[in-house]
């Protein structure tokens, strides 16, 4: 099954993720298939970079987005 998640970068306390679309038997920070975004919790507002064309093609294949990247979704406007 493939899934549209978040994948952890940058240093301890200071997370910074992206998002990737992965084979859900991956590890969290494993290998991916594509990276499609990223999102910045610590800017204020946060920042979150998506390219919705690319995320609206893998949905359409069945990707599945995670409950979190479902949310960053819906404030970006791409479902």
């Amino acid at each position: 099954m493939v899934k549209i998640r978040l994948r952890r970068m940058g240093a301890k306390k200071a997370p910074f993720y992206r998002i990737v679309v992965a084979d859900s038997r991956y590890p969290r920070d494993g290998r991916f298939i594509e990276e499609i975004g990223t999102y910045n919790p610590l800017k204020e507002p946060s920042e979150i970079v998506v390219n919705a064309e690319s995320a609206k093609e893998w949905m359409s294949k069945g990707a599945l987005p995670t409950d979190t990247v479902k949310r960053l979704f819906k404030q970006t406007g791409v479902l």
